[in-house]
């Protein structure tokens, strides 16, 4: 059995919606189970103490989680065009890992949402992918054979799965948007087995 992380930040439930997706896509592949992930808030004037499990949705990630997967989906609200803080304080704490090489070689994709569709949504992905391309991480973005990339009036790029979730973040994700998140996930979890 092959297992996916798929390990995001949602402050308003959009992204989170969108690592539902990804976990359809990376289960329809047989002998795949998707992970889902989060991390905890972080605090501007100290590191903020969270109980250990959050009050509702995924649990908090570790190390652990990201030592034994096979594939990693990491997804993140656009903040003035990079990721949010949330799963940068969590990423800047995996130097152990960059040490000892443990995410190299492994297939990883990124996703995002913003408010609108000018919001950084490009720029967030790549972000994202830099500490994945230090990690030695294998990036796989959305080939073009997914139709939806030329006919989507909201989210998705060739980057990863993107969402426009609207400027009060209630925008429910379009039909393109959820079978690019679903395809990206499929696609790490065939990635995950090839390799």
């Amino acid at each position: 059995m092959k297992n996916v992380l798929i390990l995001y930040y949602s402050r308003h439930g959009s992204t989170a919606k969108m690592a539902q997706q990804l976990a359809r896509g990376v289960e329809s592949v047989a002998g795949t189970e998707a992970v889902l992930r989060t991390v905890p808030e972080v605090s501007e004037v100290c590191e903020a103490v969270a109980e250990n499990i959050p009050v509702s949705g995924a649990p908090y990630v570790t190390l652990d989680d990201l030592k034994s997967c096979n594939a990693l989906a990491l997804g993140s609200p656009g903040r003035f065009g990079n990721m949010a803080a949330p799963l940068k304080y969590f990423l800047e704490k995996t130097s152990s890992l960059w040490l000892s090489g443990t995410l190299t070689g492994k297939p990883a994709g990124v996703f995002t949402s913003t408010s609108s569709l000018h919001g950084g949504q490009e720029s967030t992905l790549l972000s994202m992918m830099l500490p994945l391309l230090h990690h030695g991480m294998l990036i796989s973005g959305l080939p073009y054979a997914e139709a939806d990339l030329i006919s989507t009036q909201s989210g998705g790029t060739p980057y990863g799965p993107t969402h426009v979730s609207g400027s009060d973040s209630s925008r429910p994700l379009t039909d393109e948007e959820k079978r690019l998140c679903f395809a990206l996930g499929k696609r790490l979890a065939q990635l995950a087995h090839k390799l």
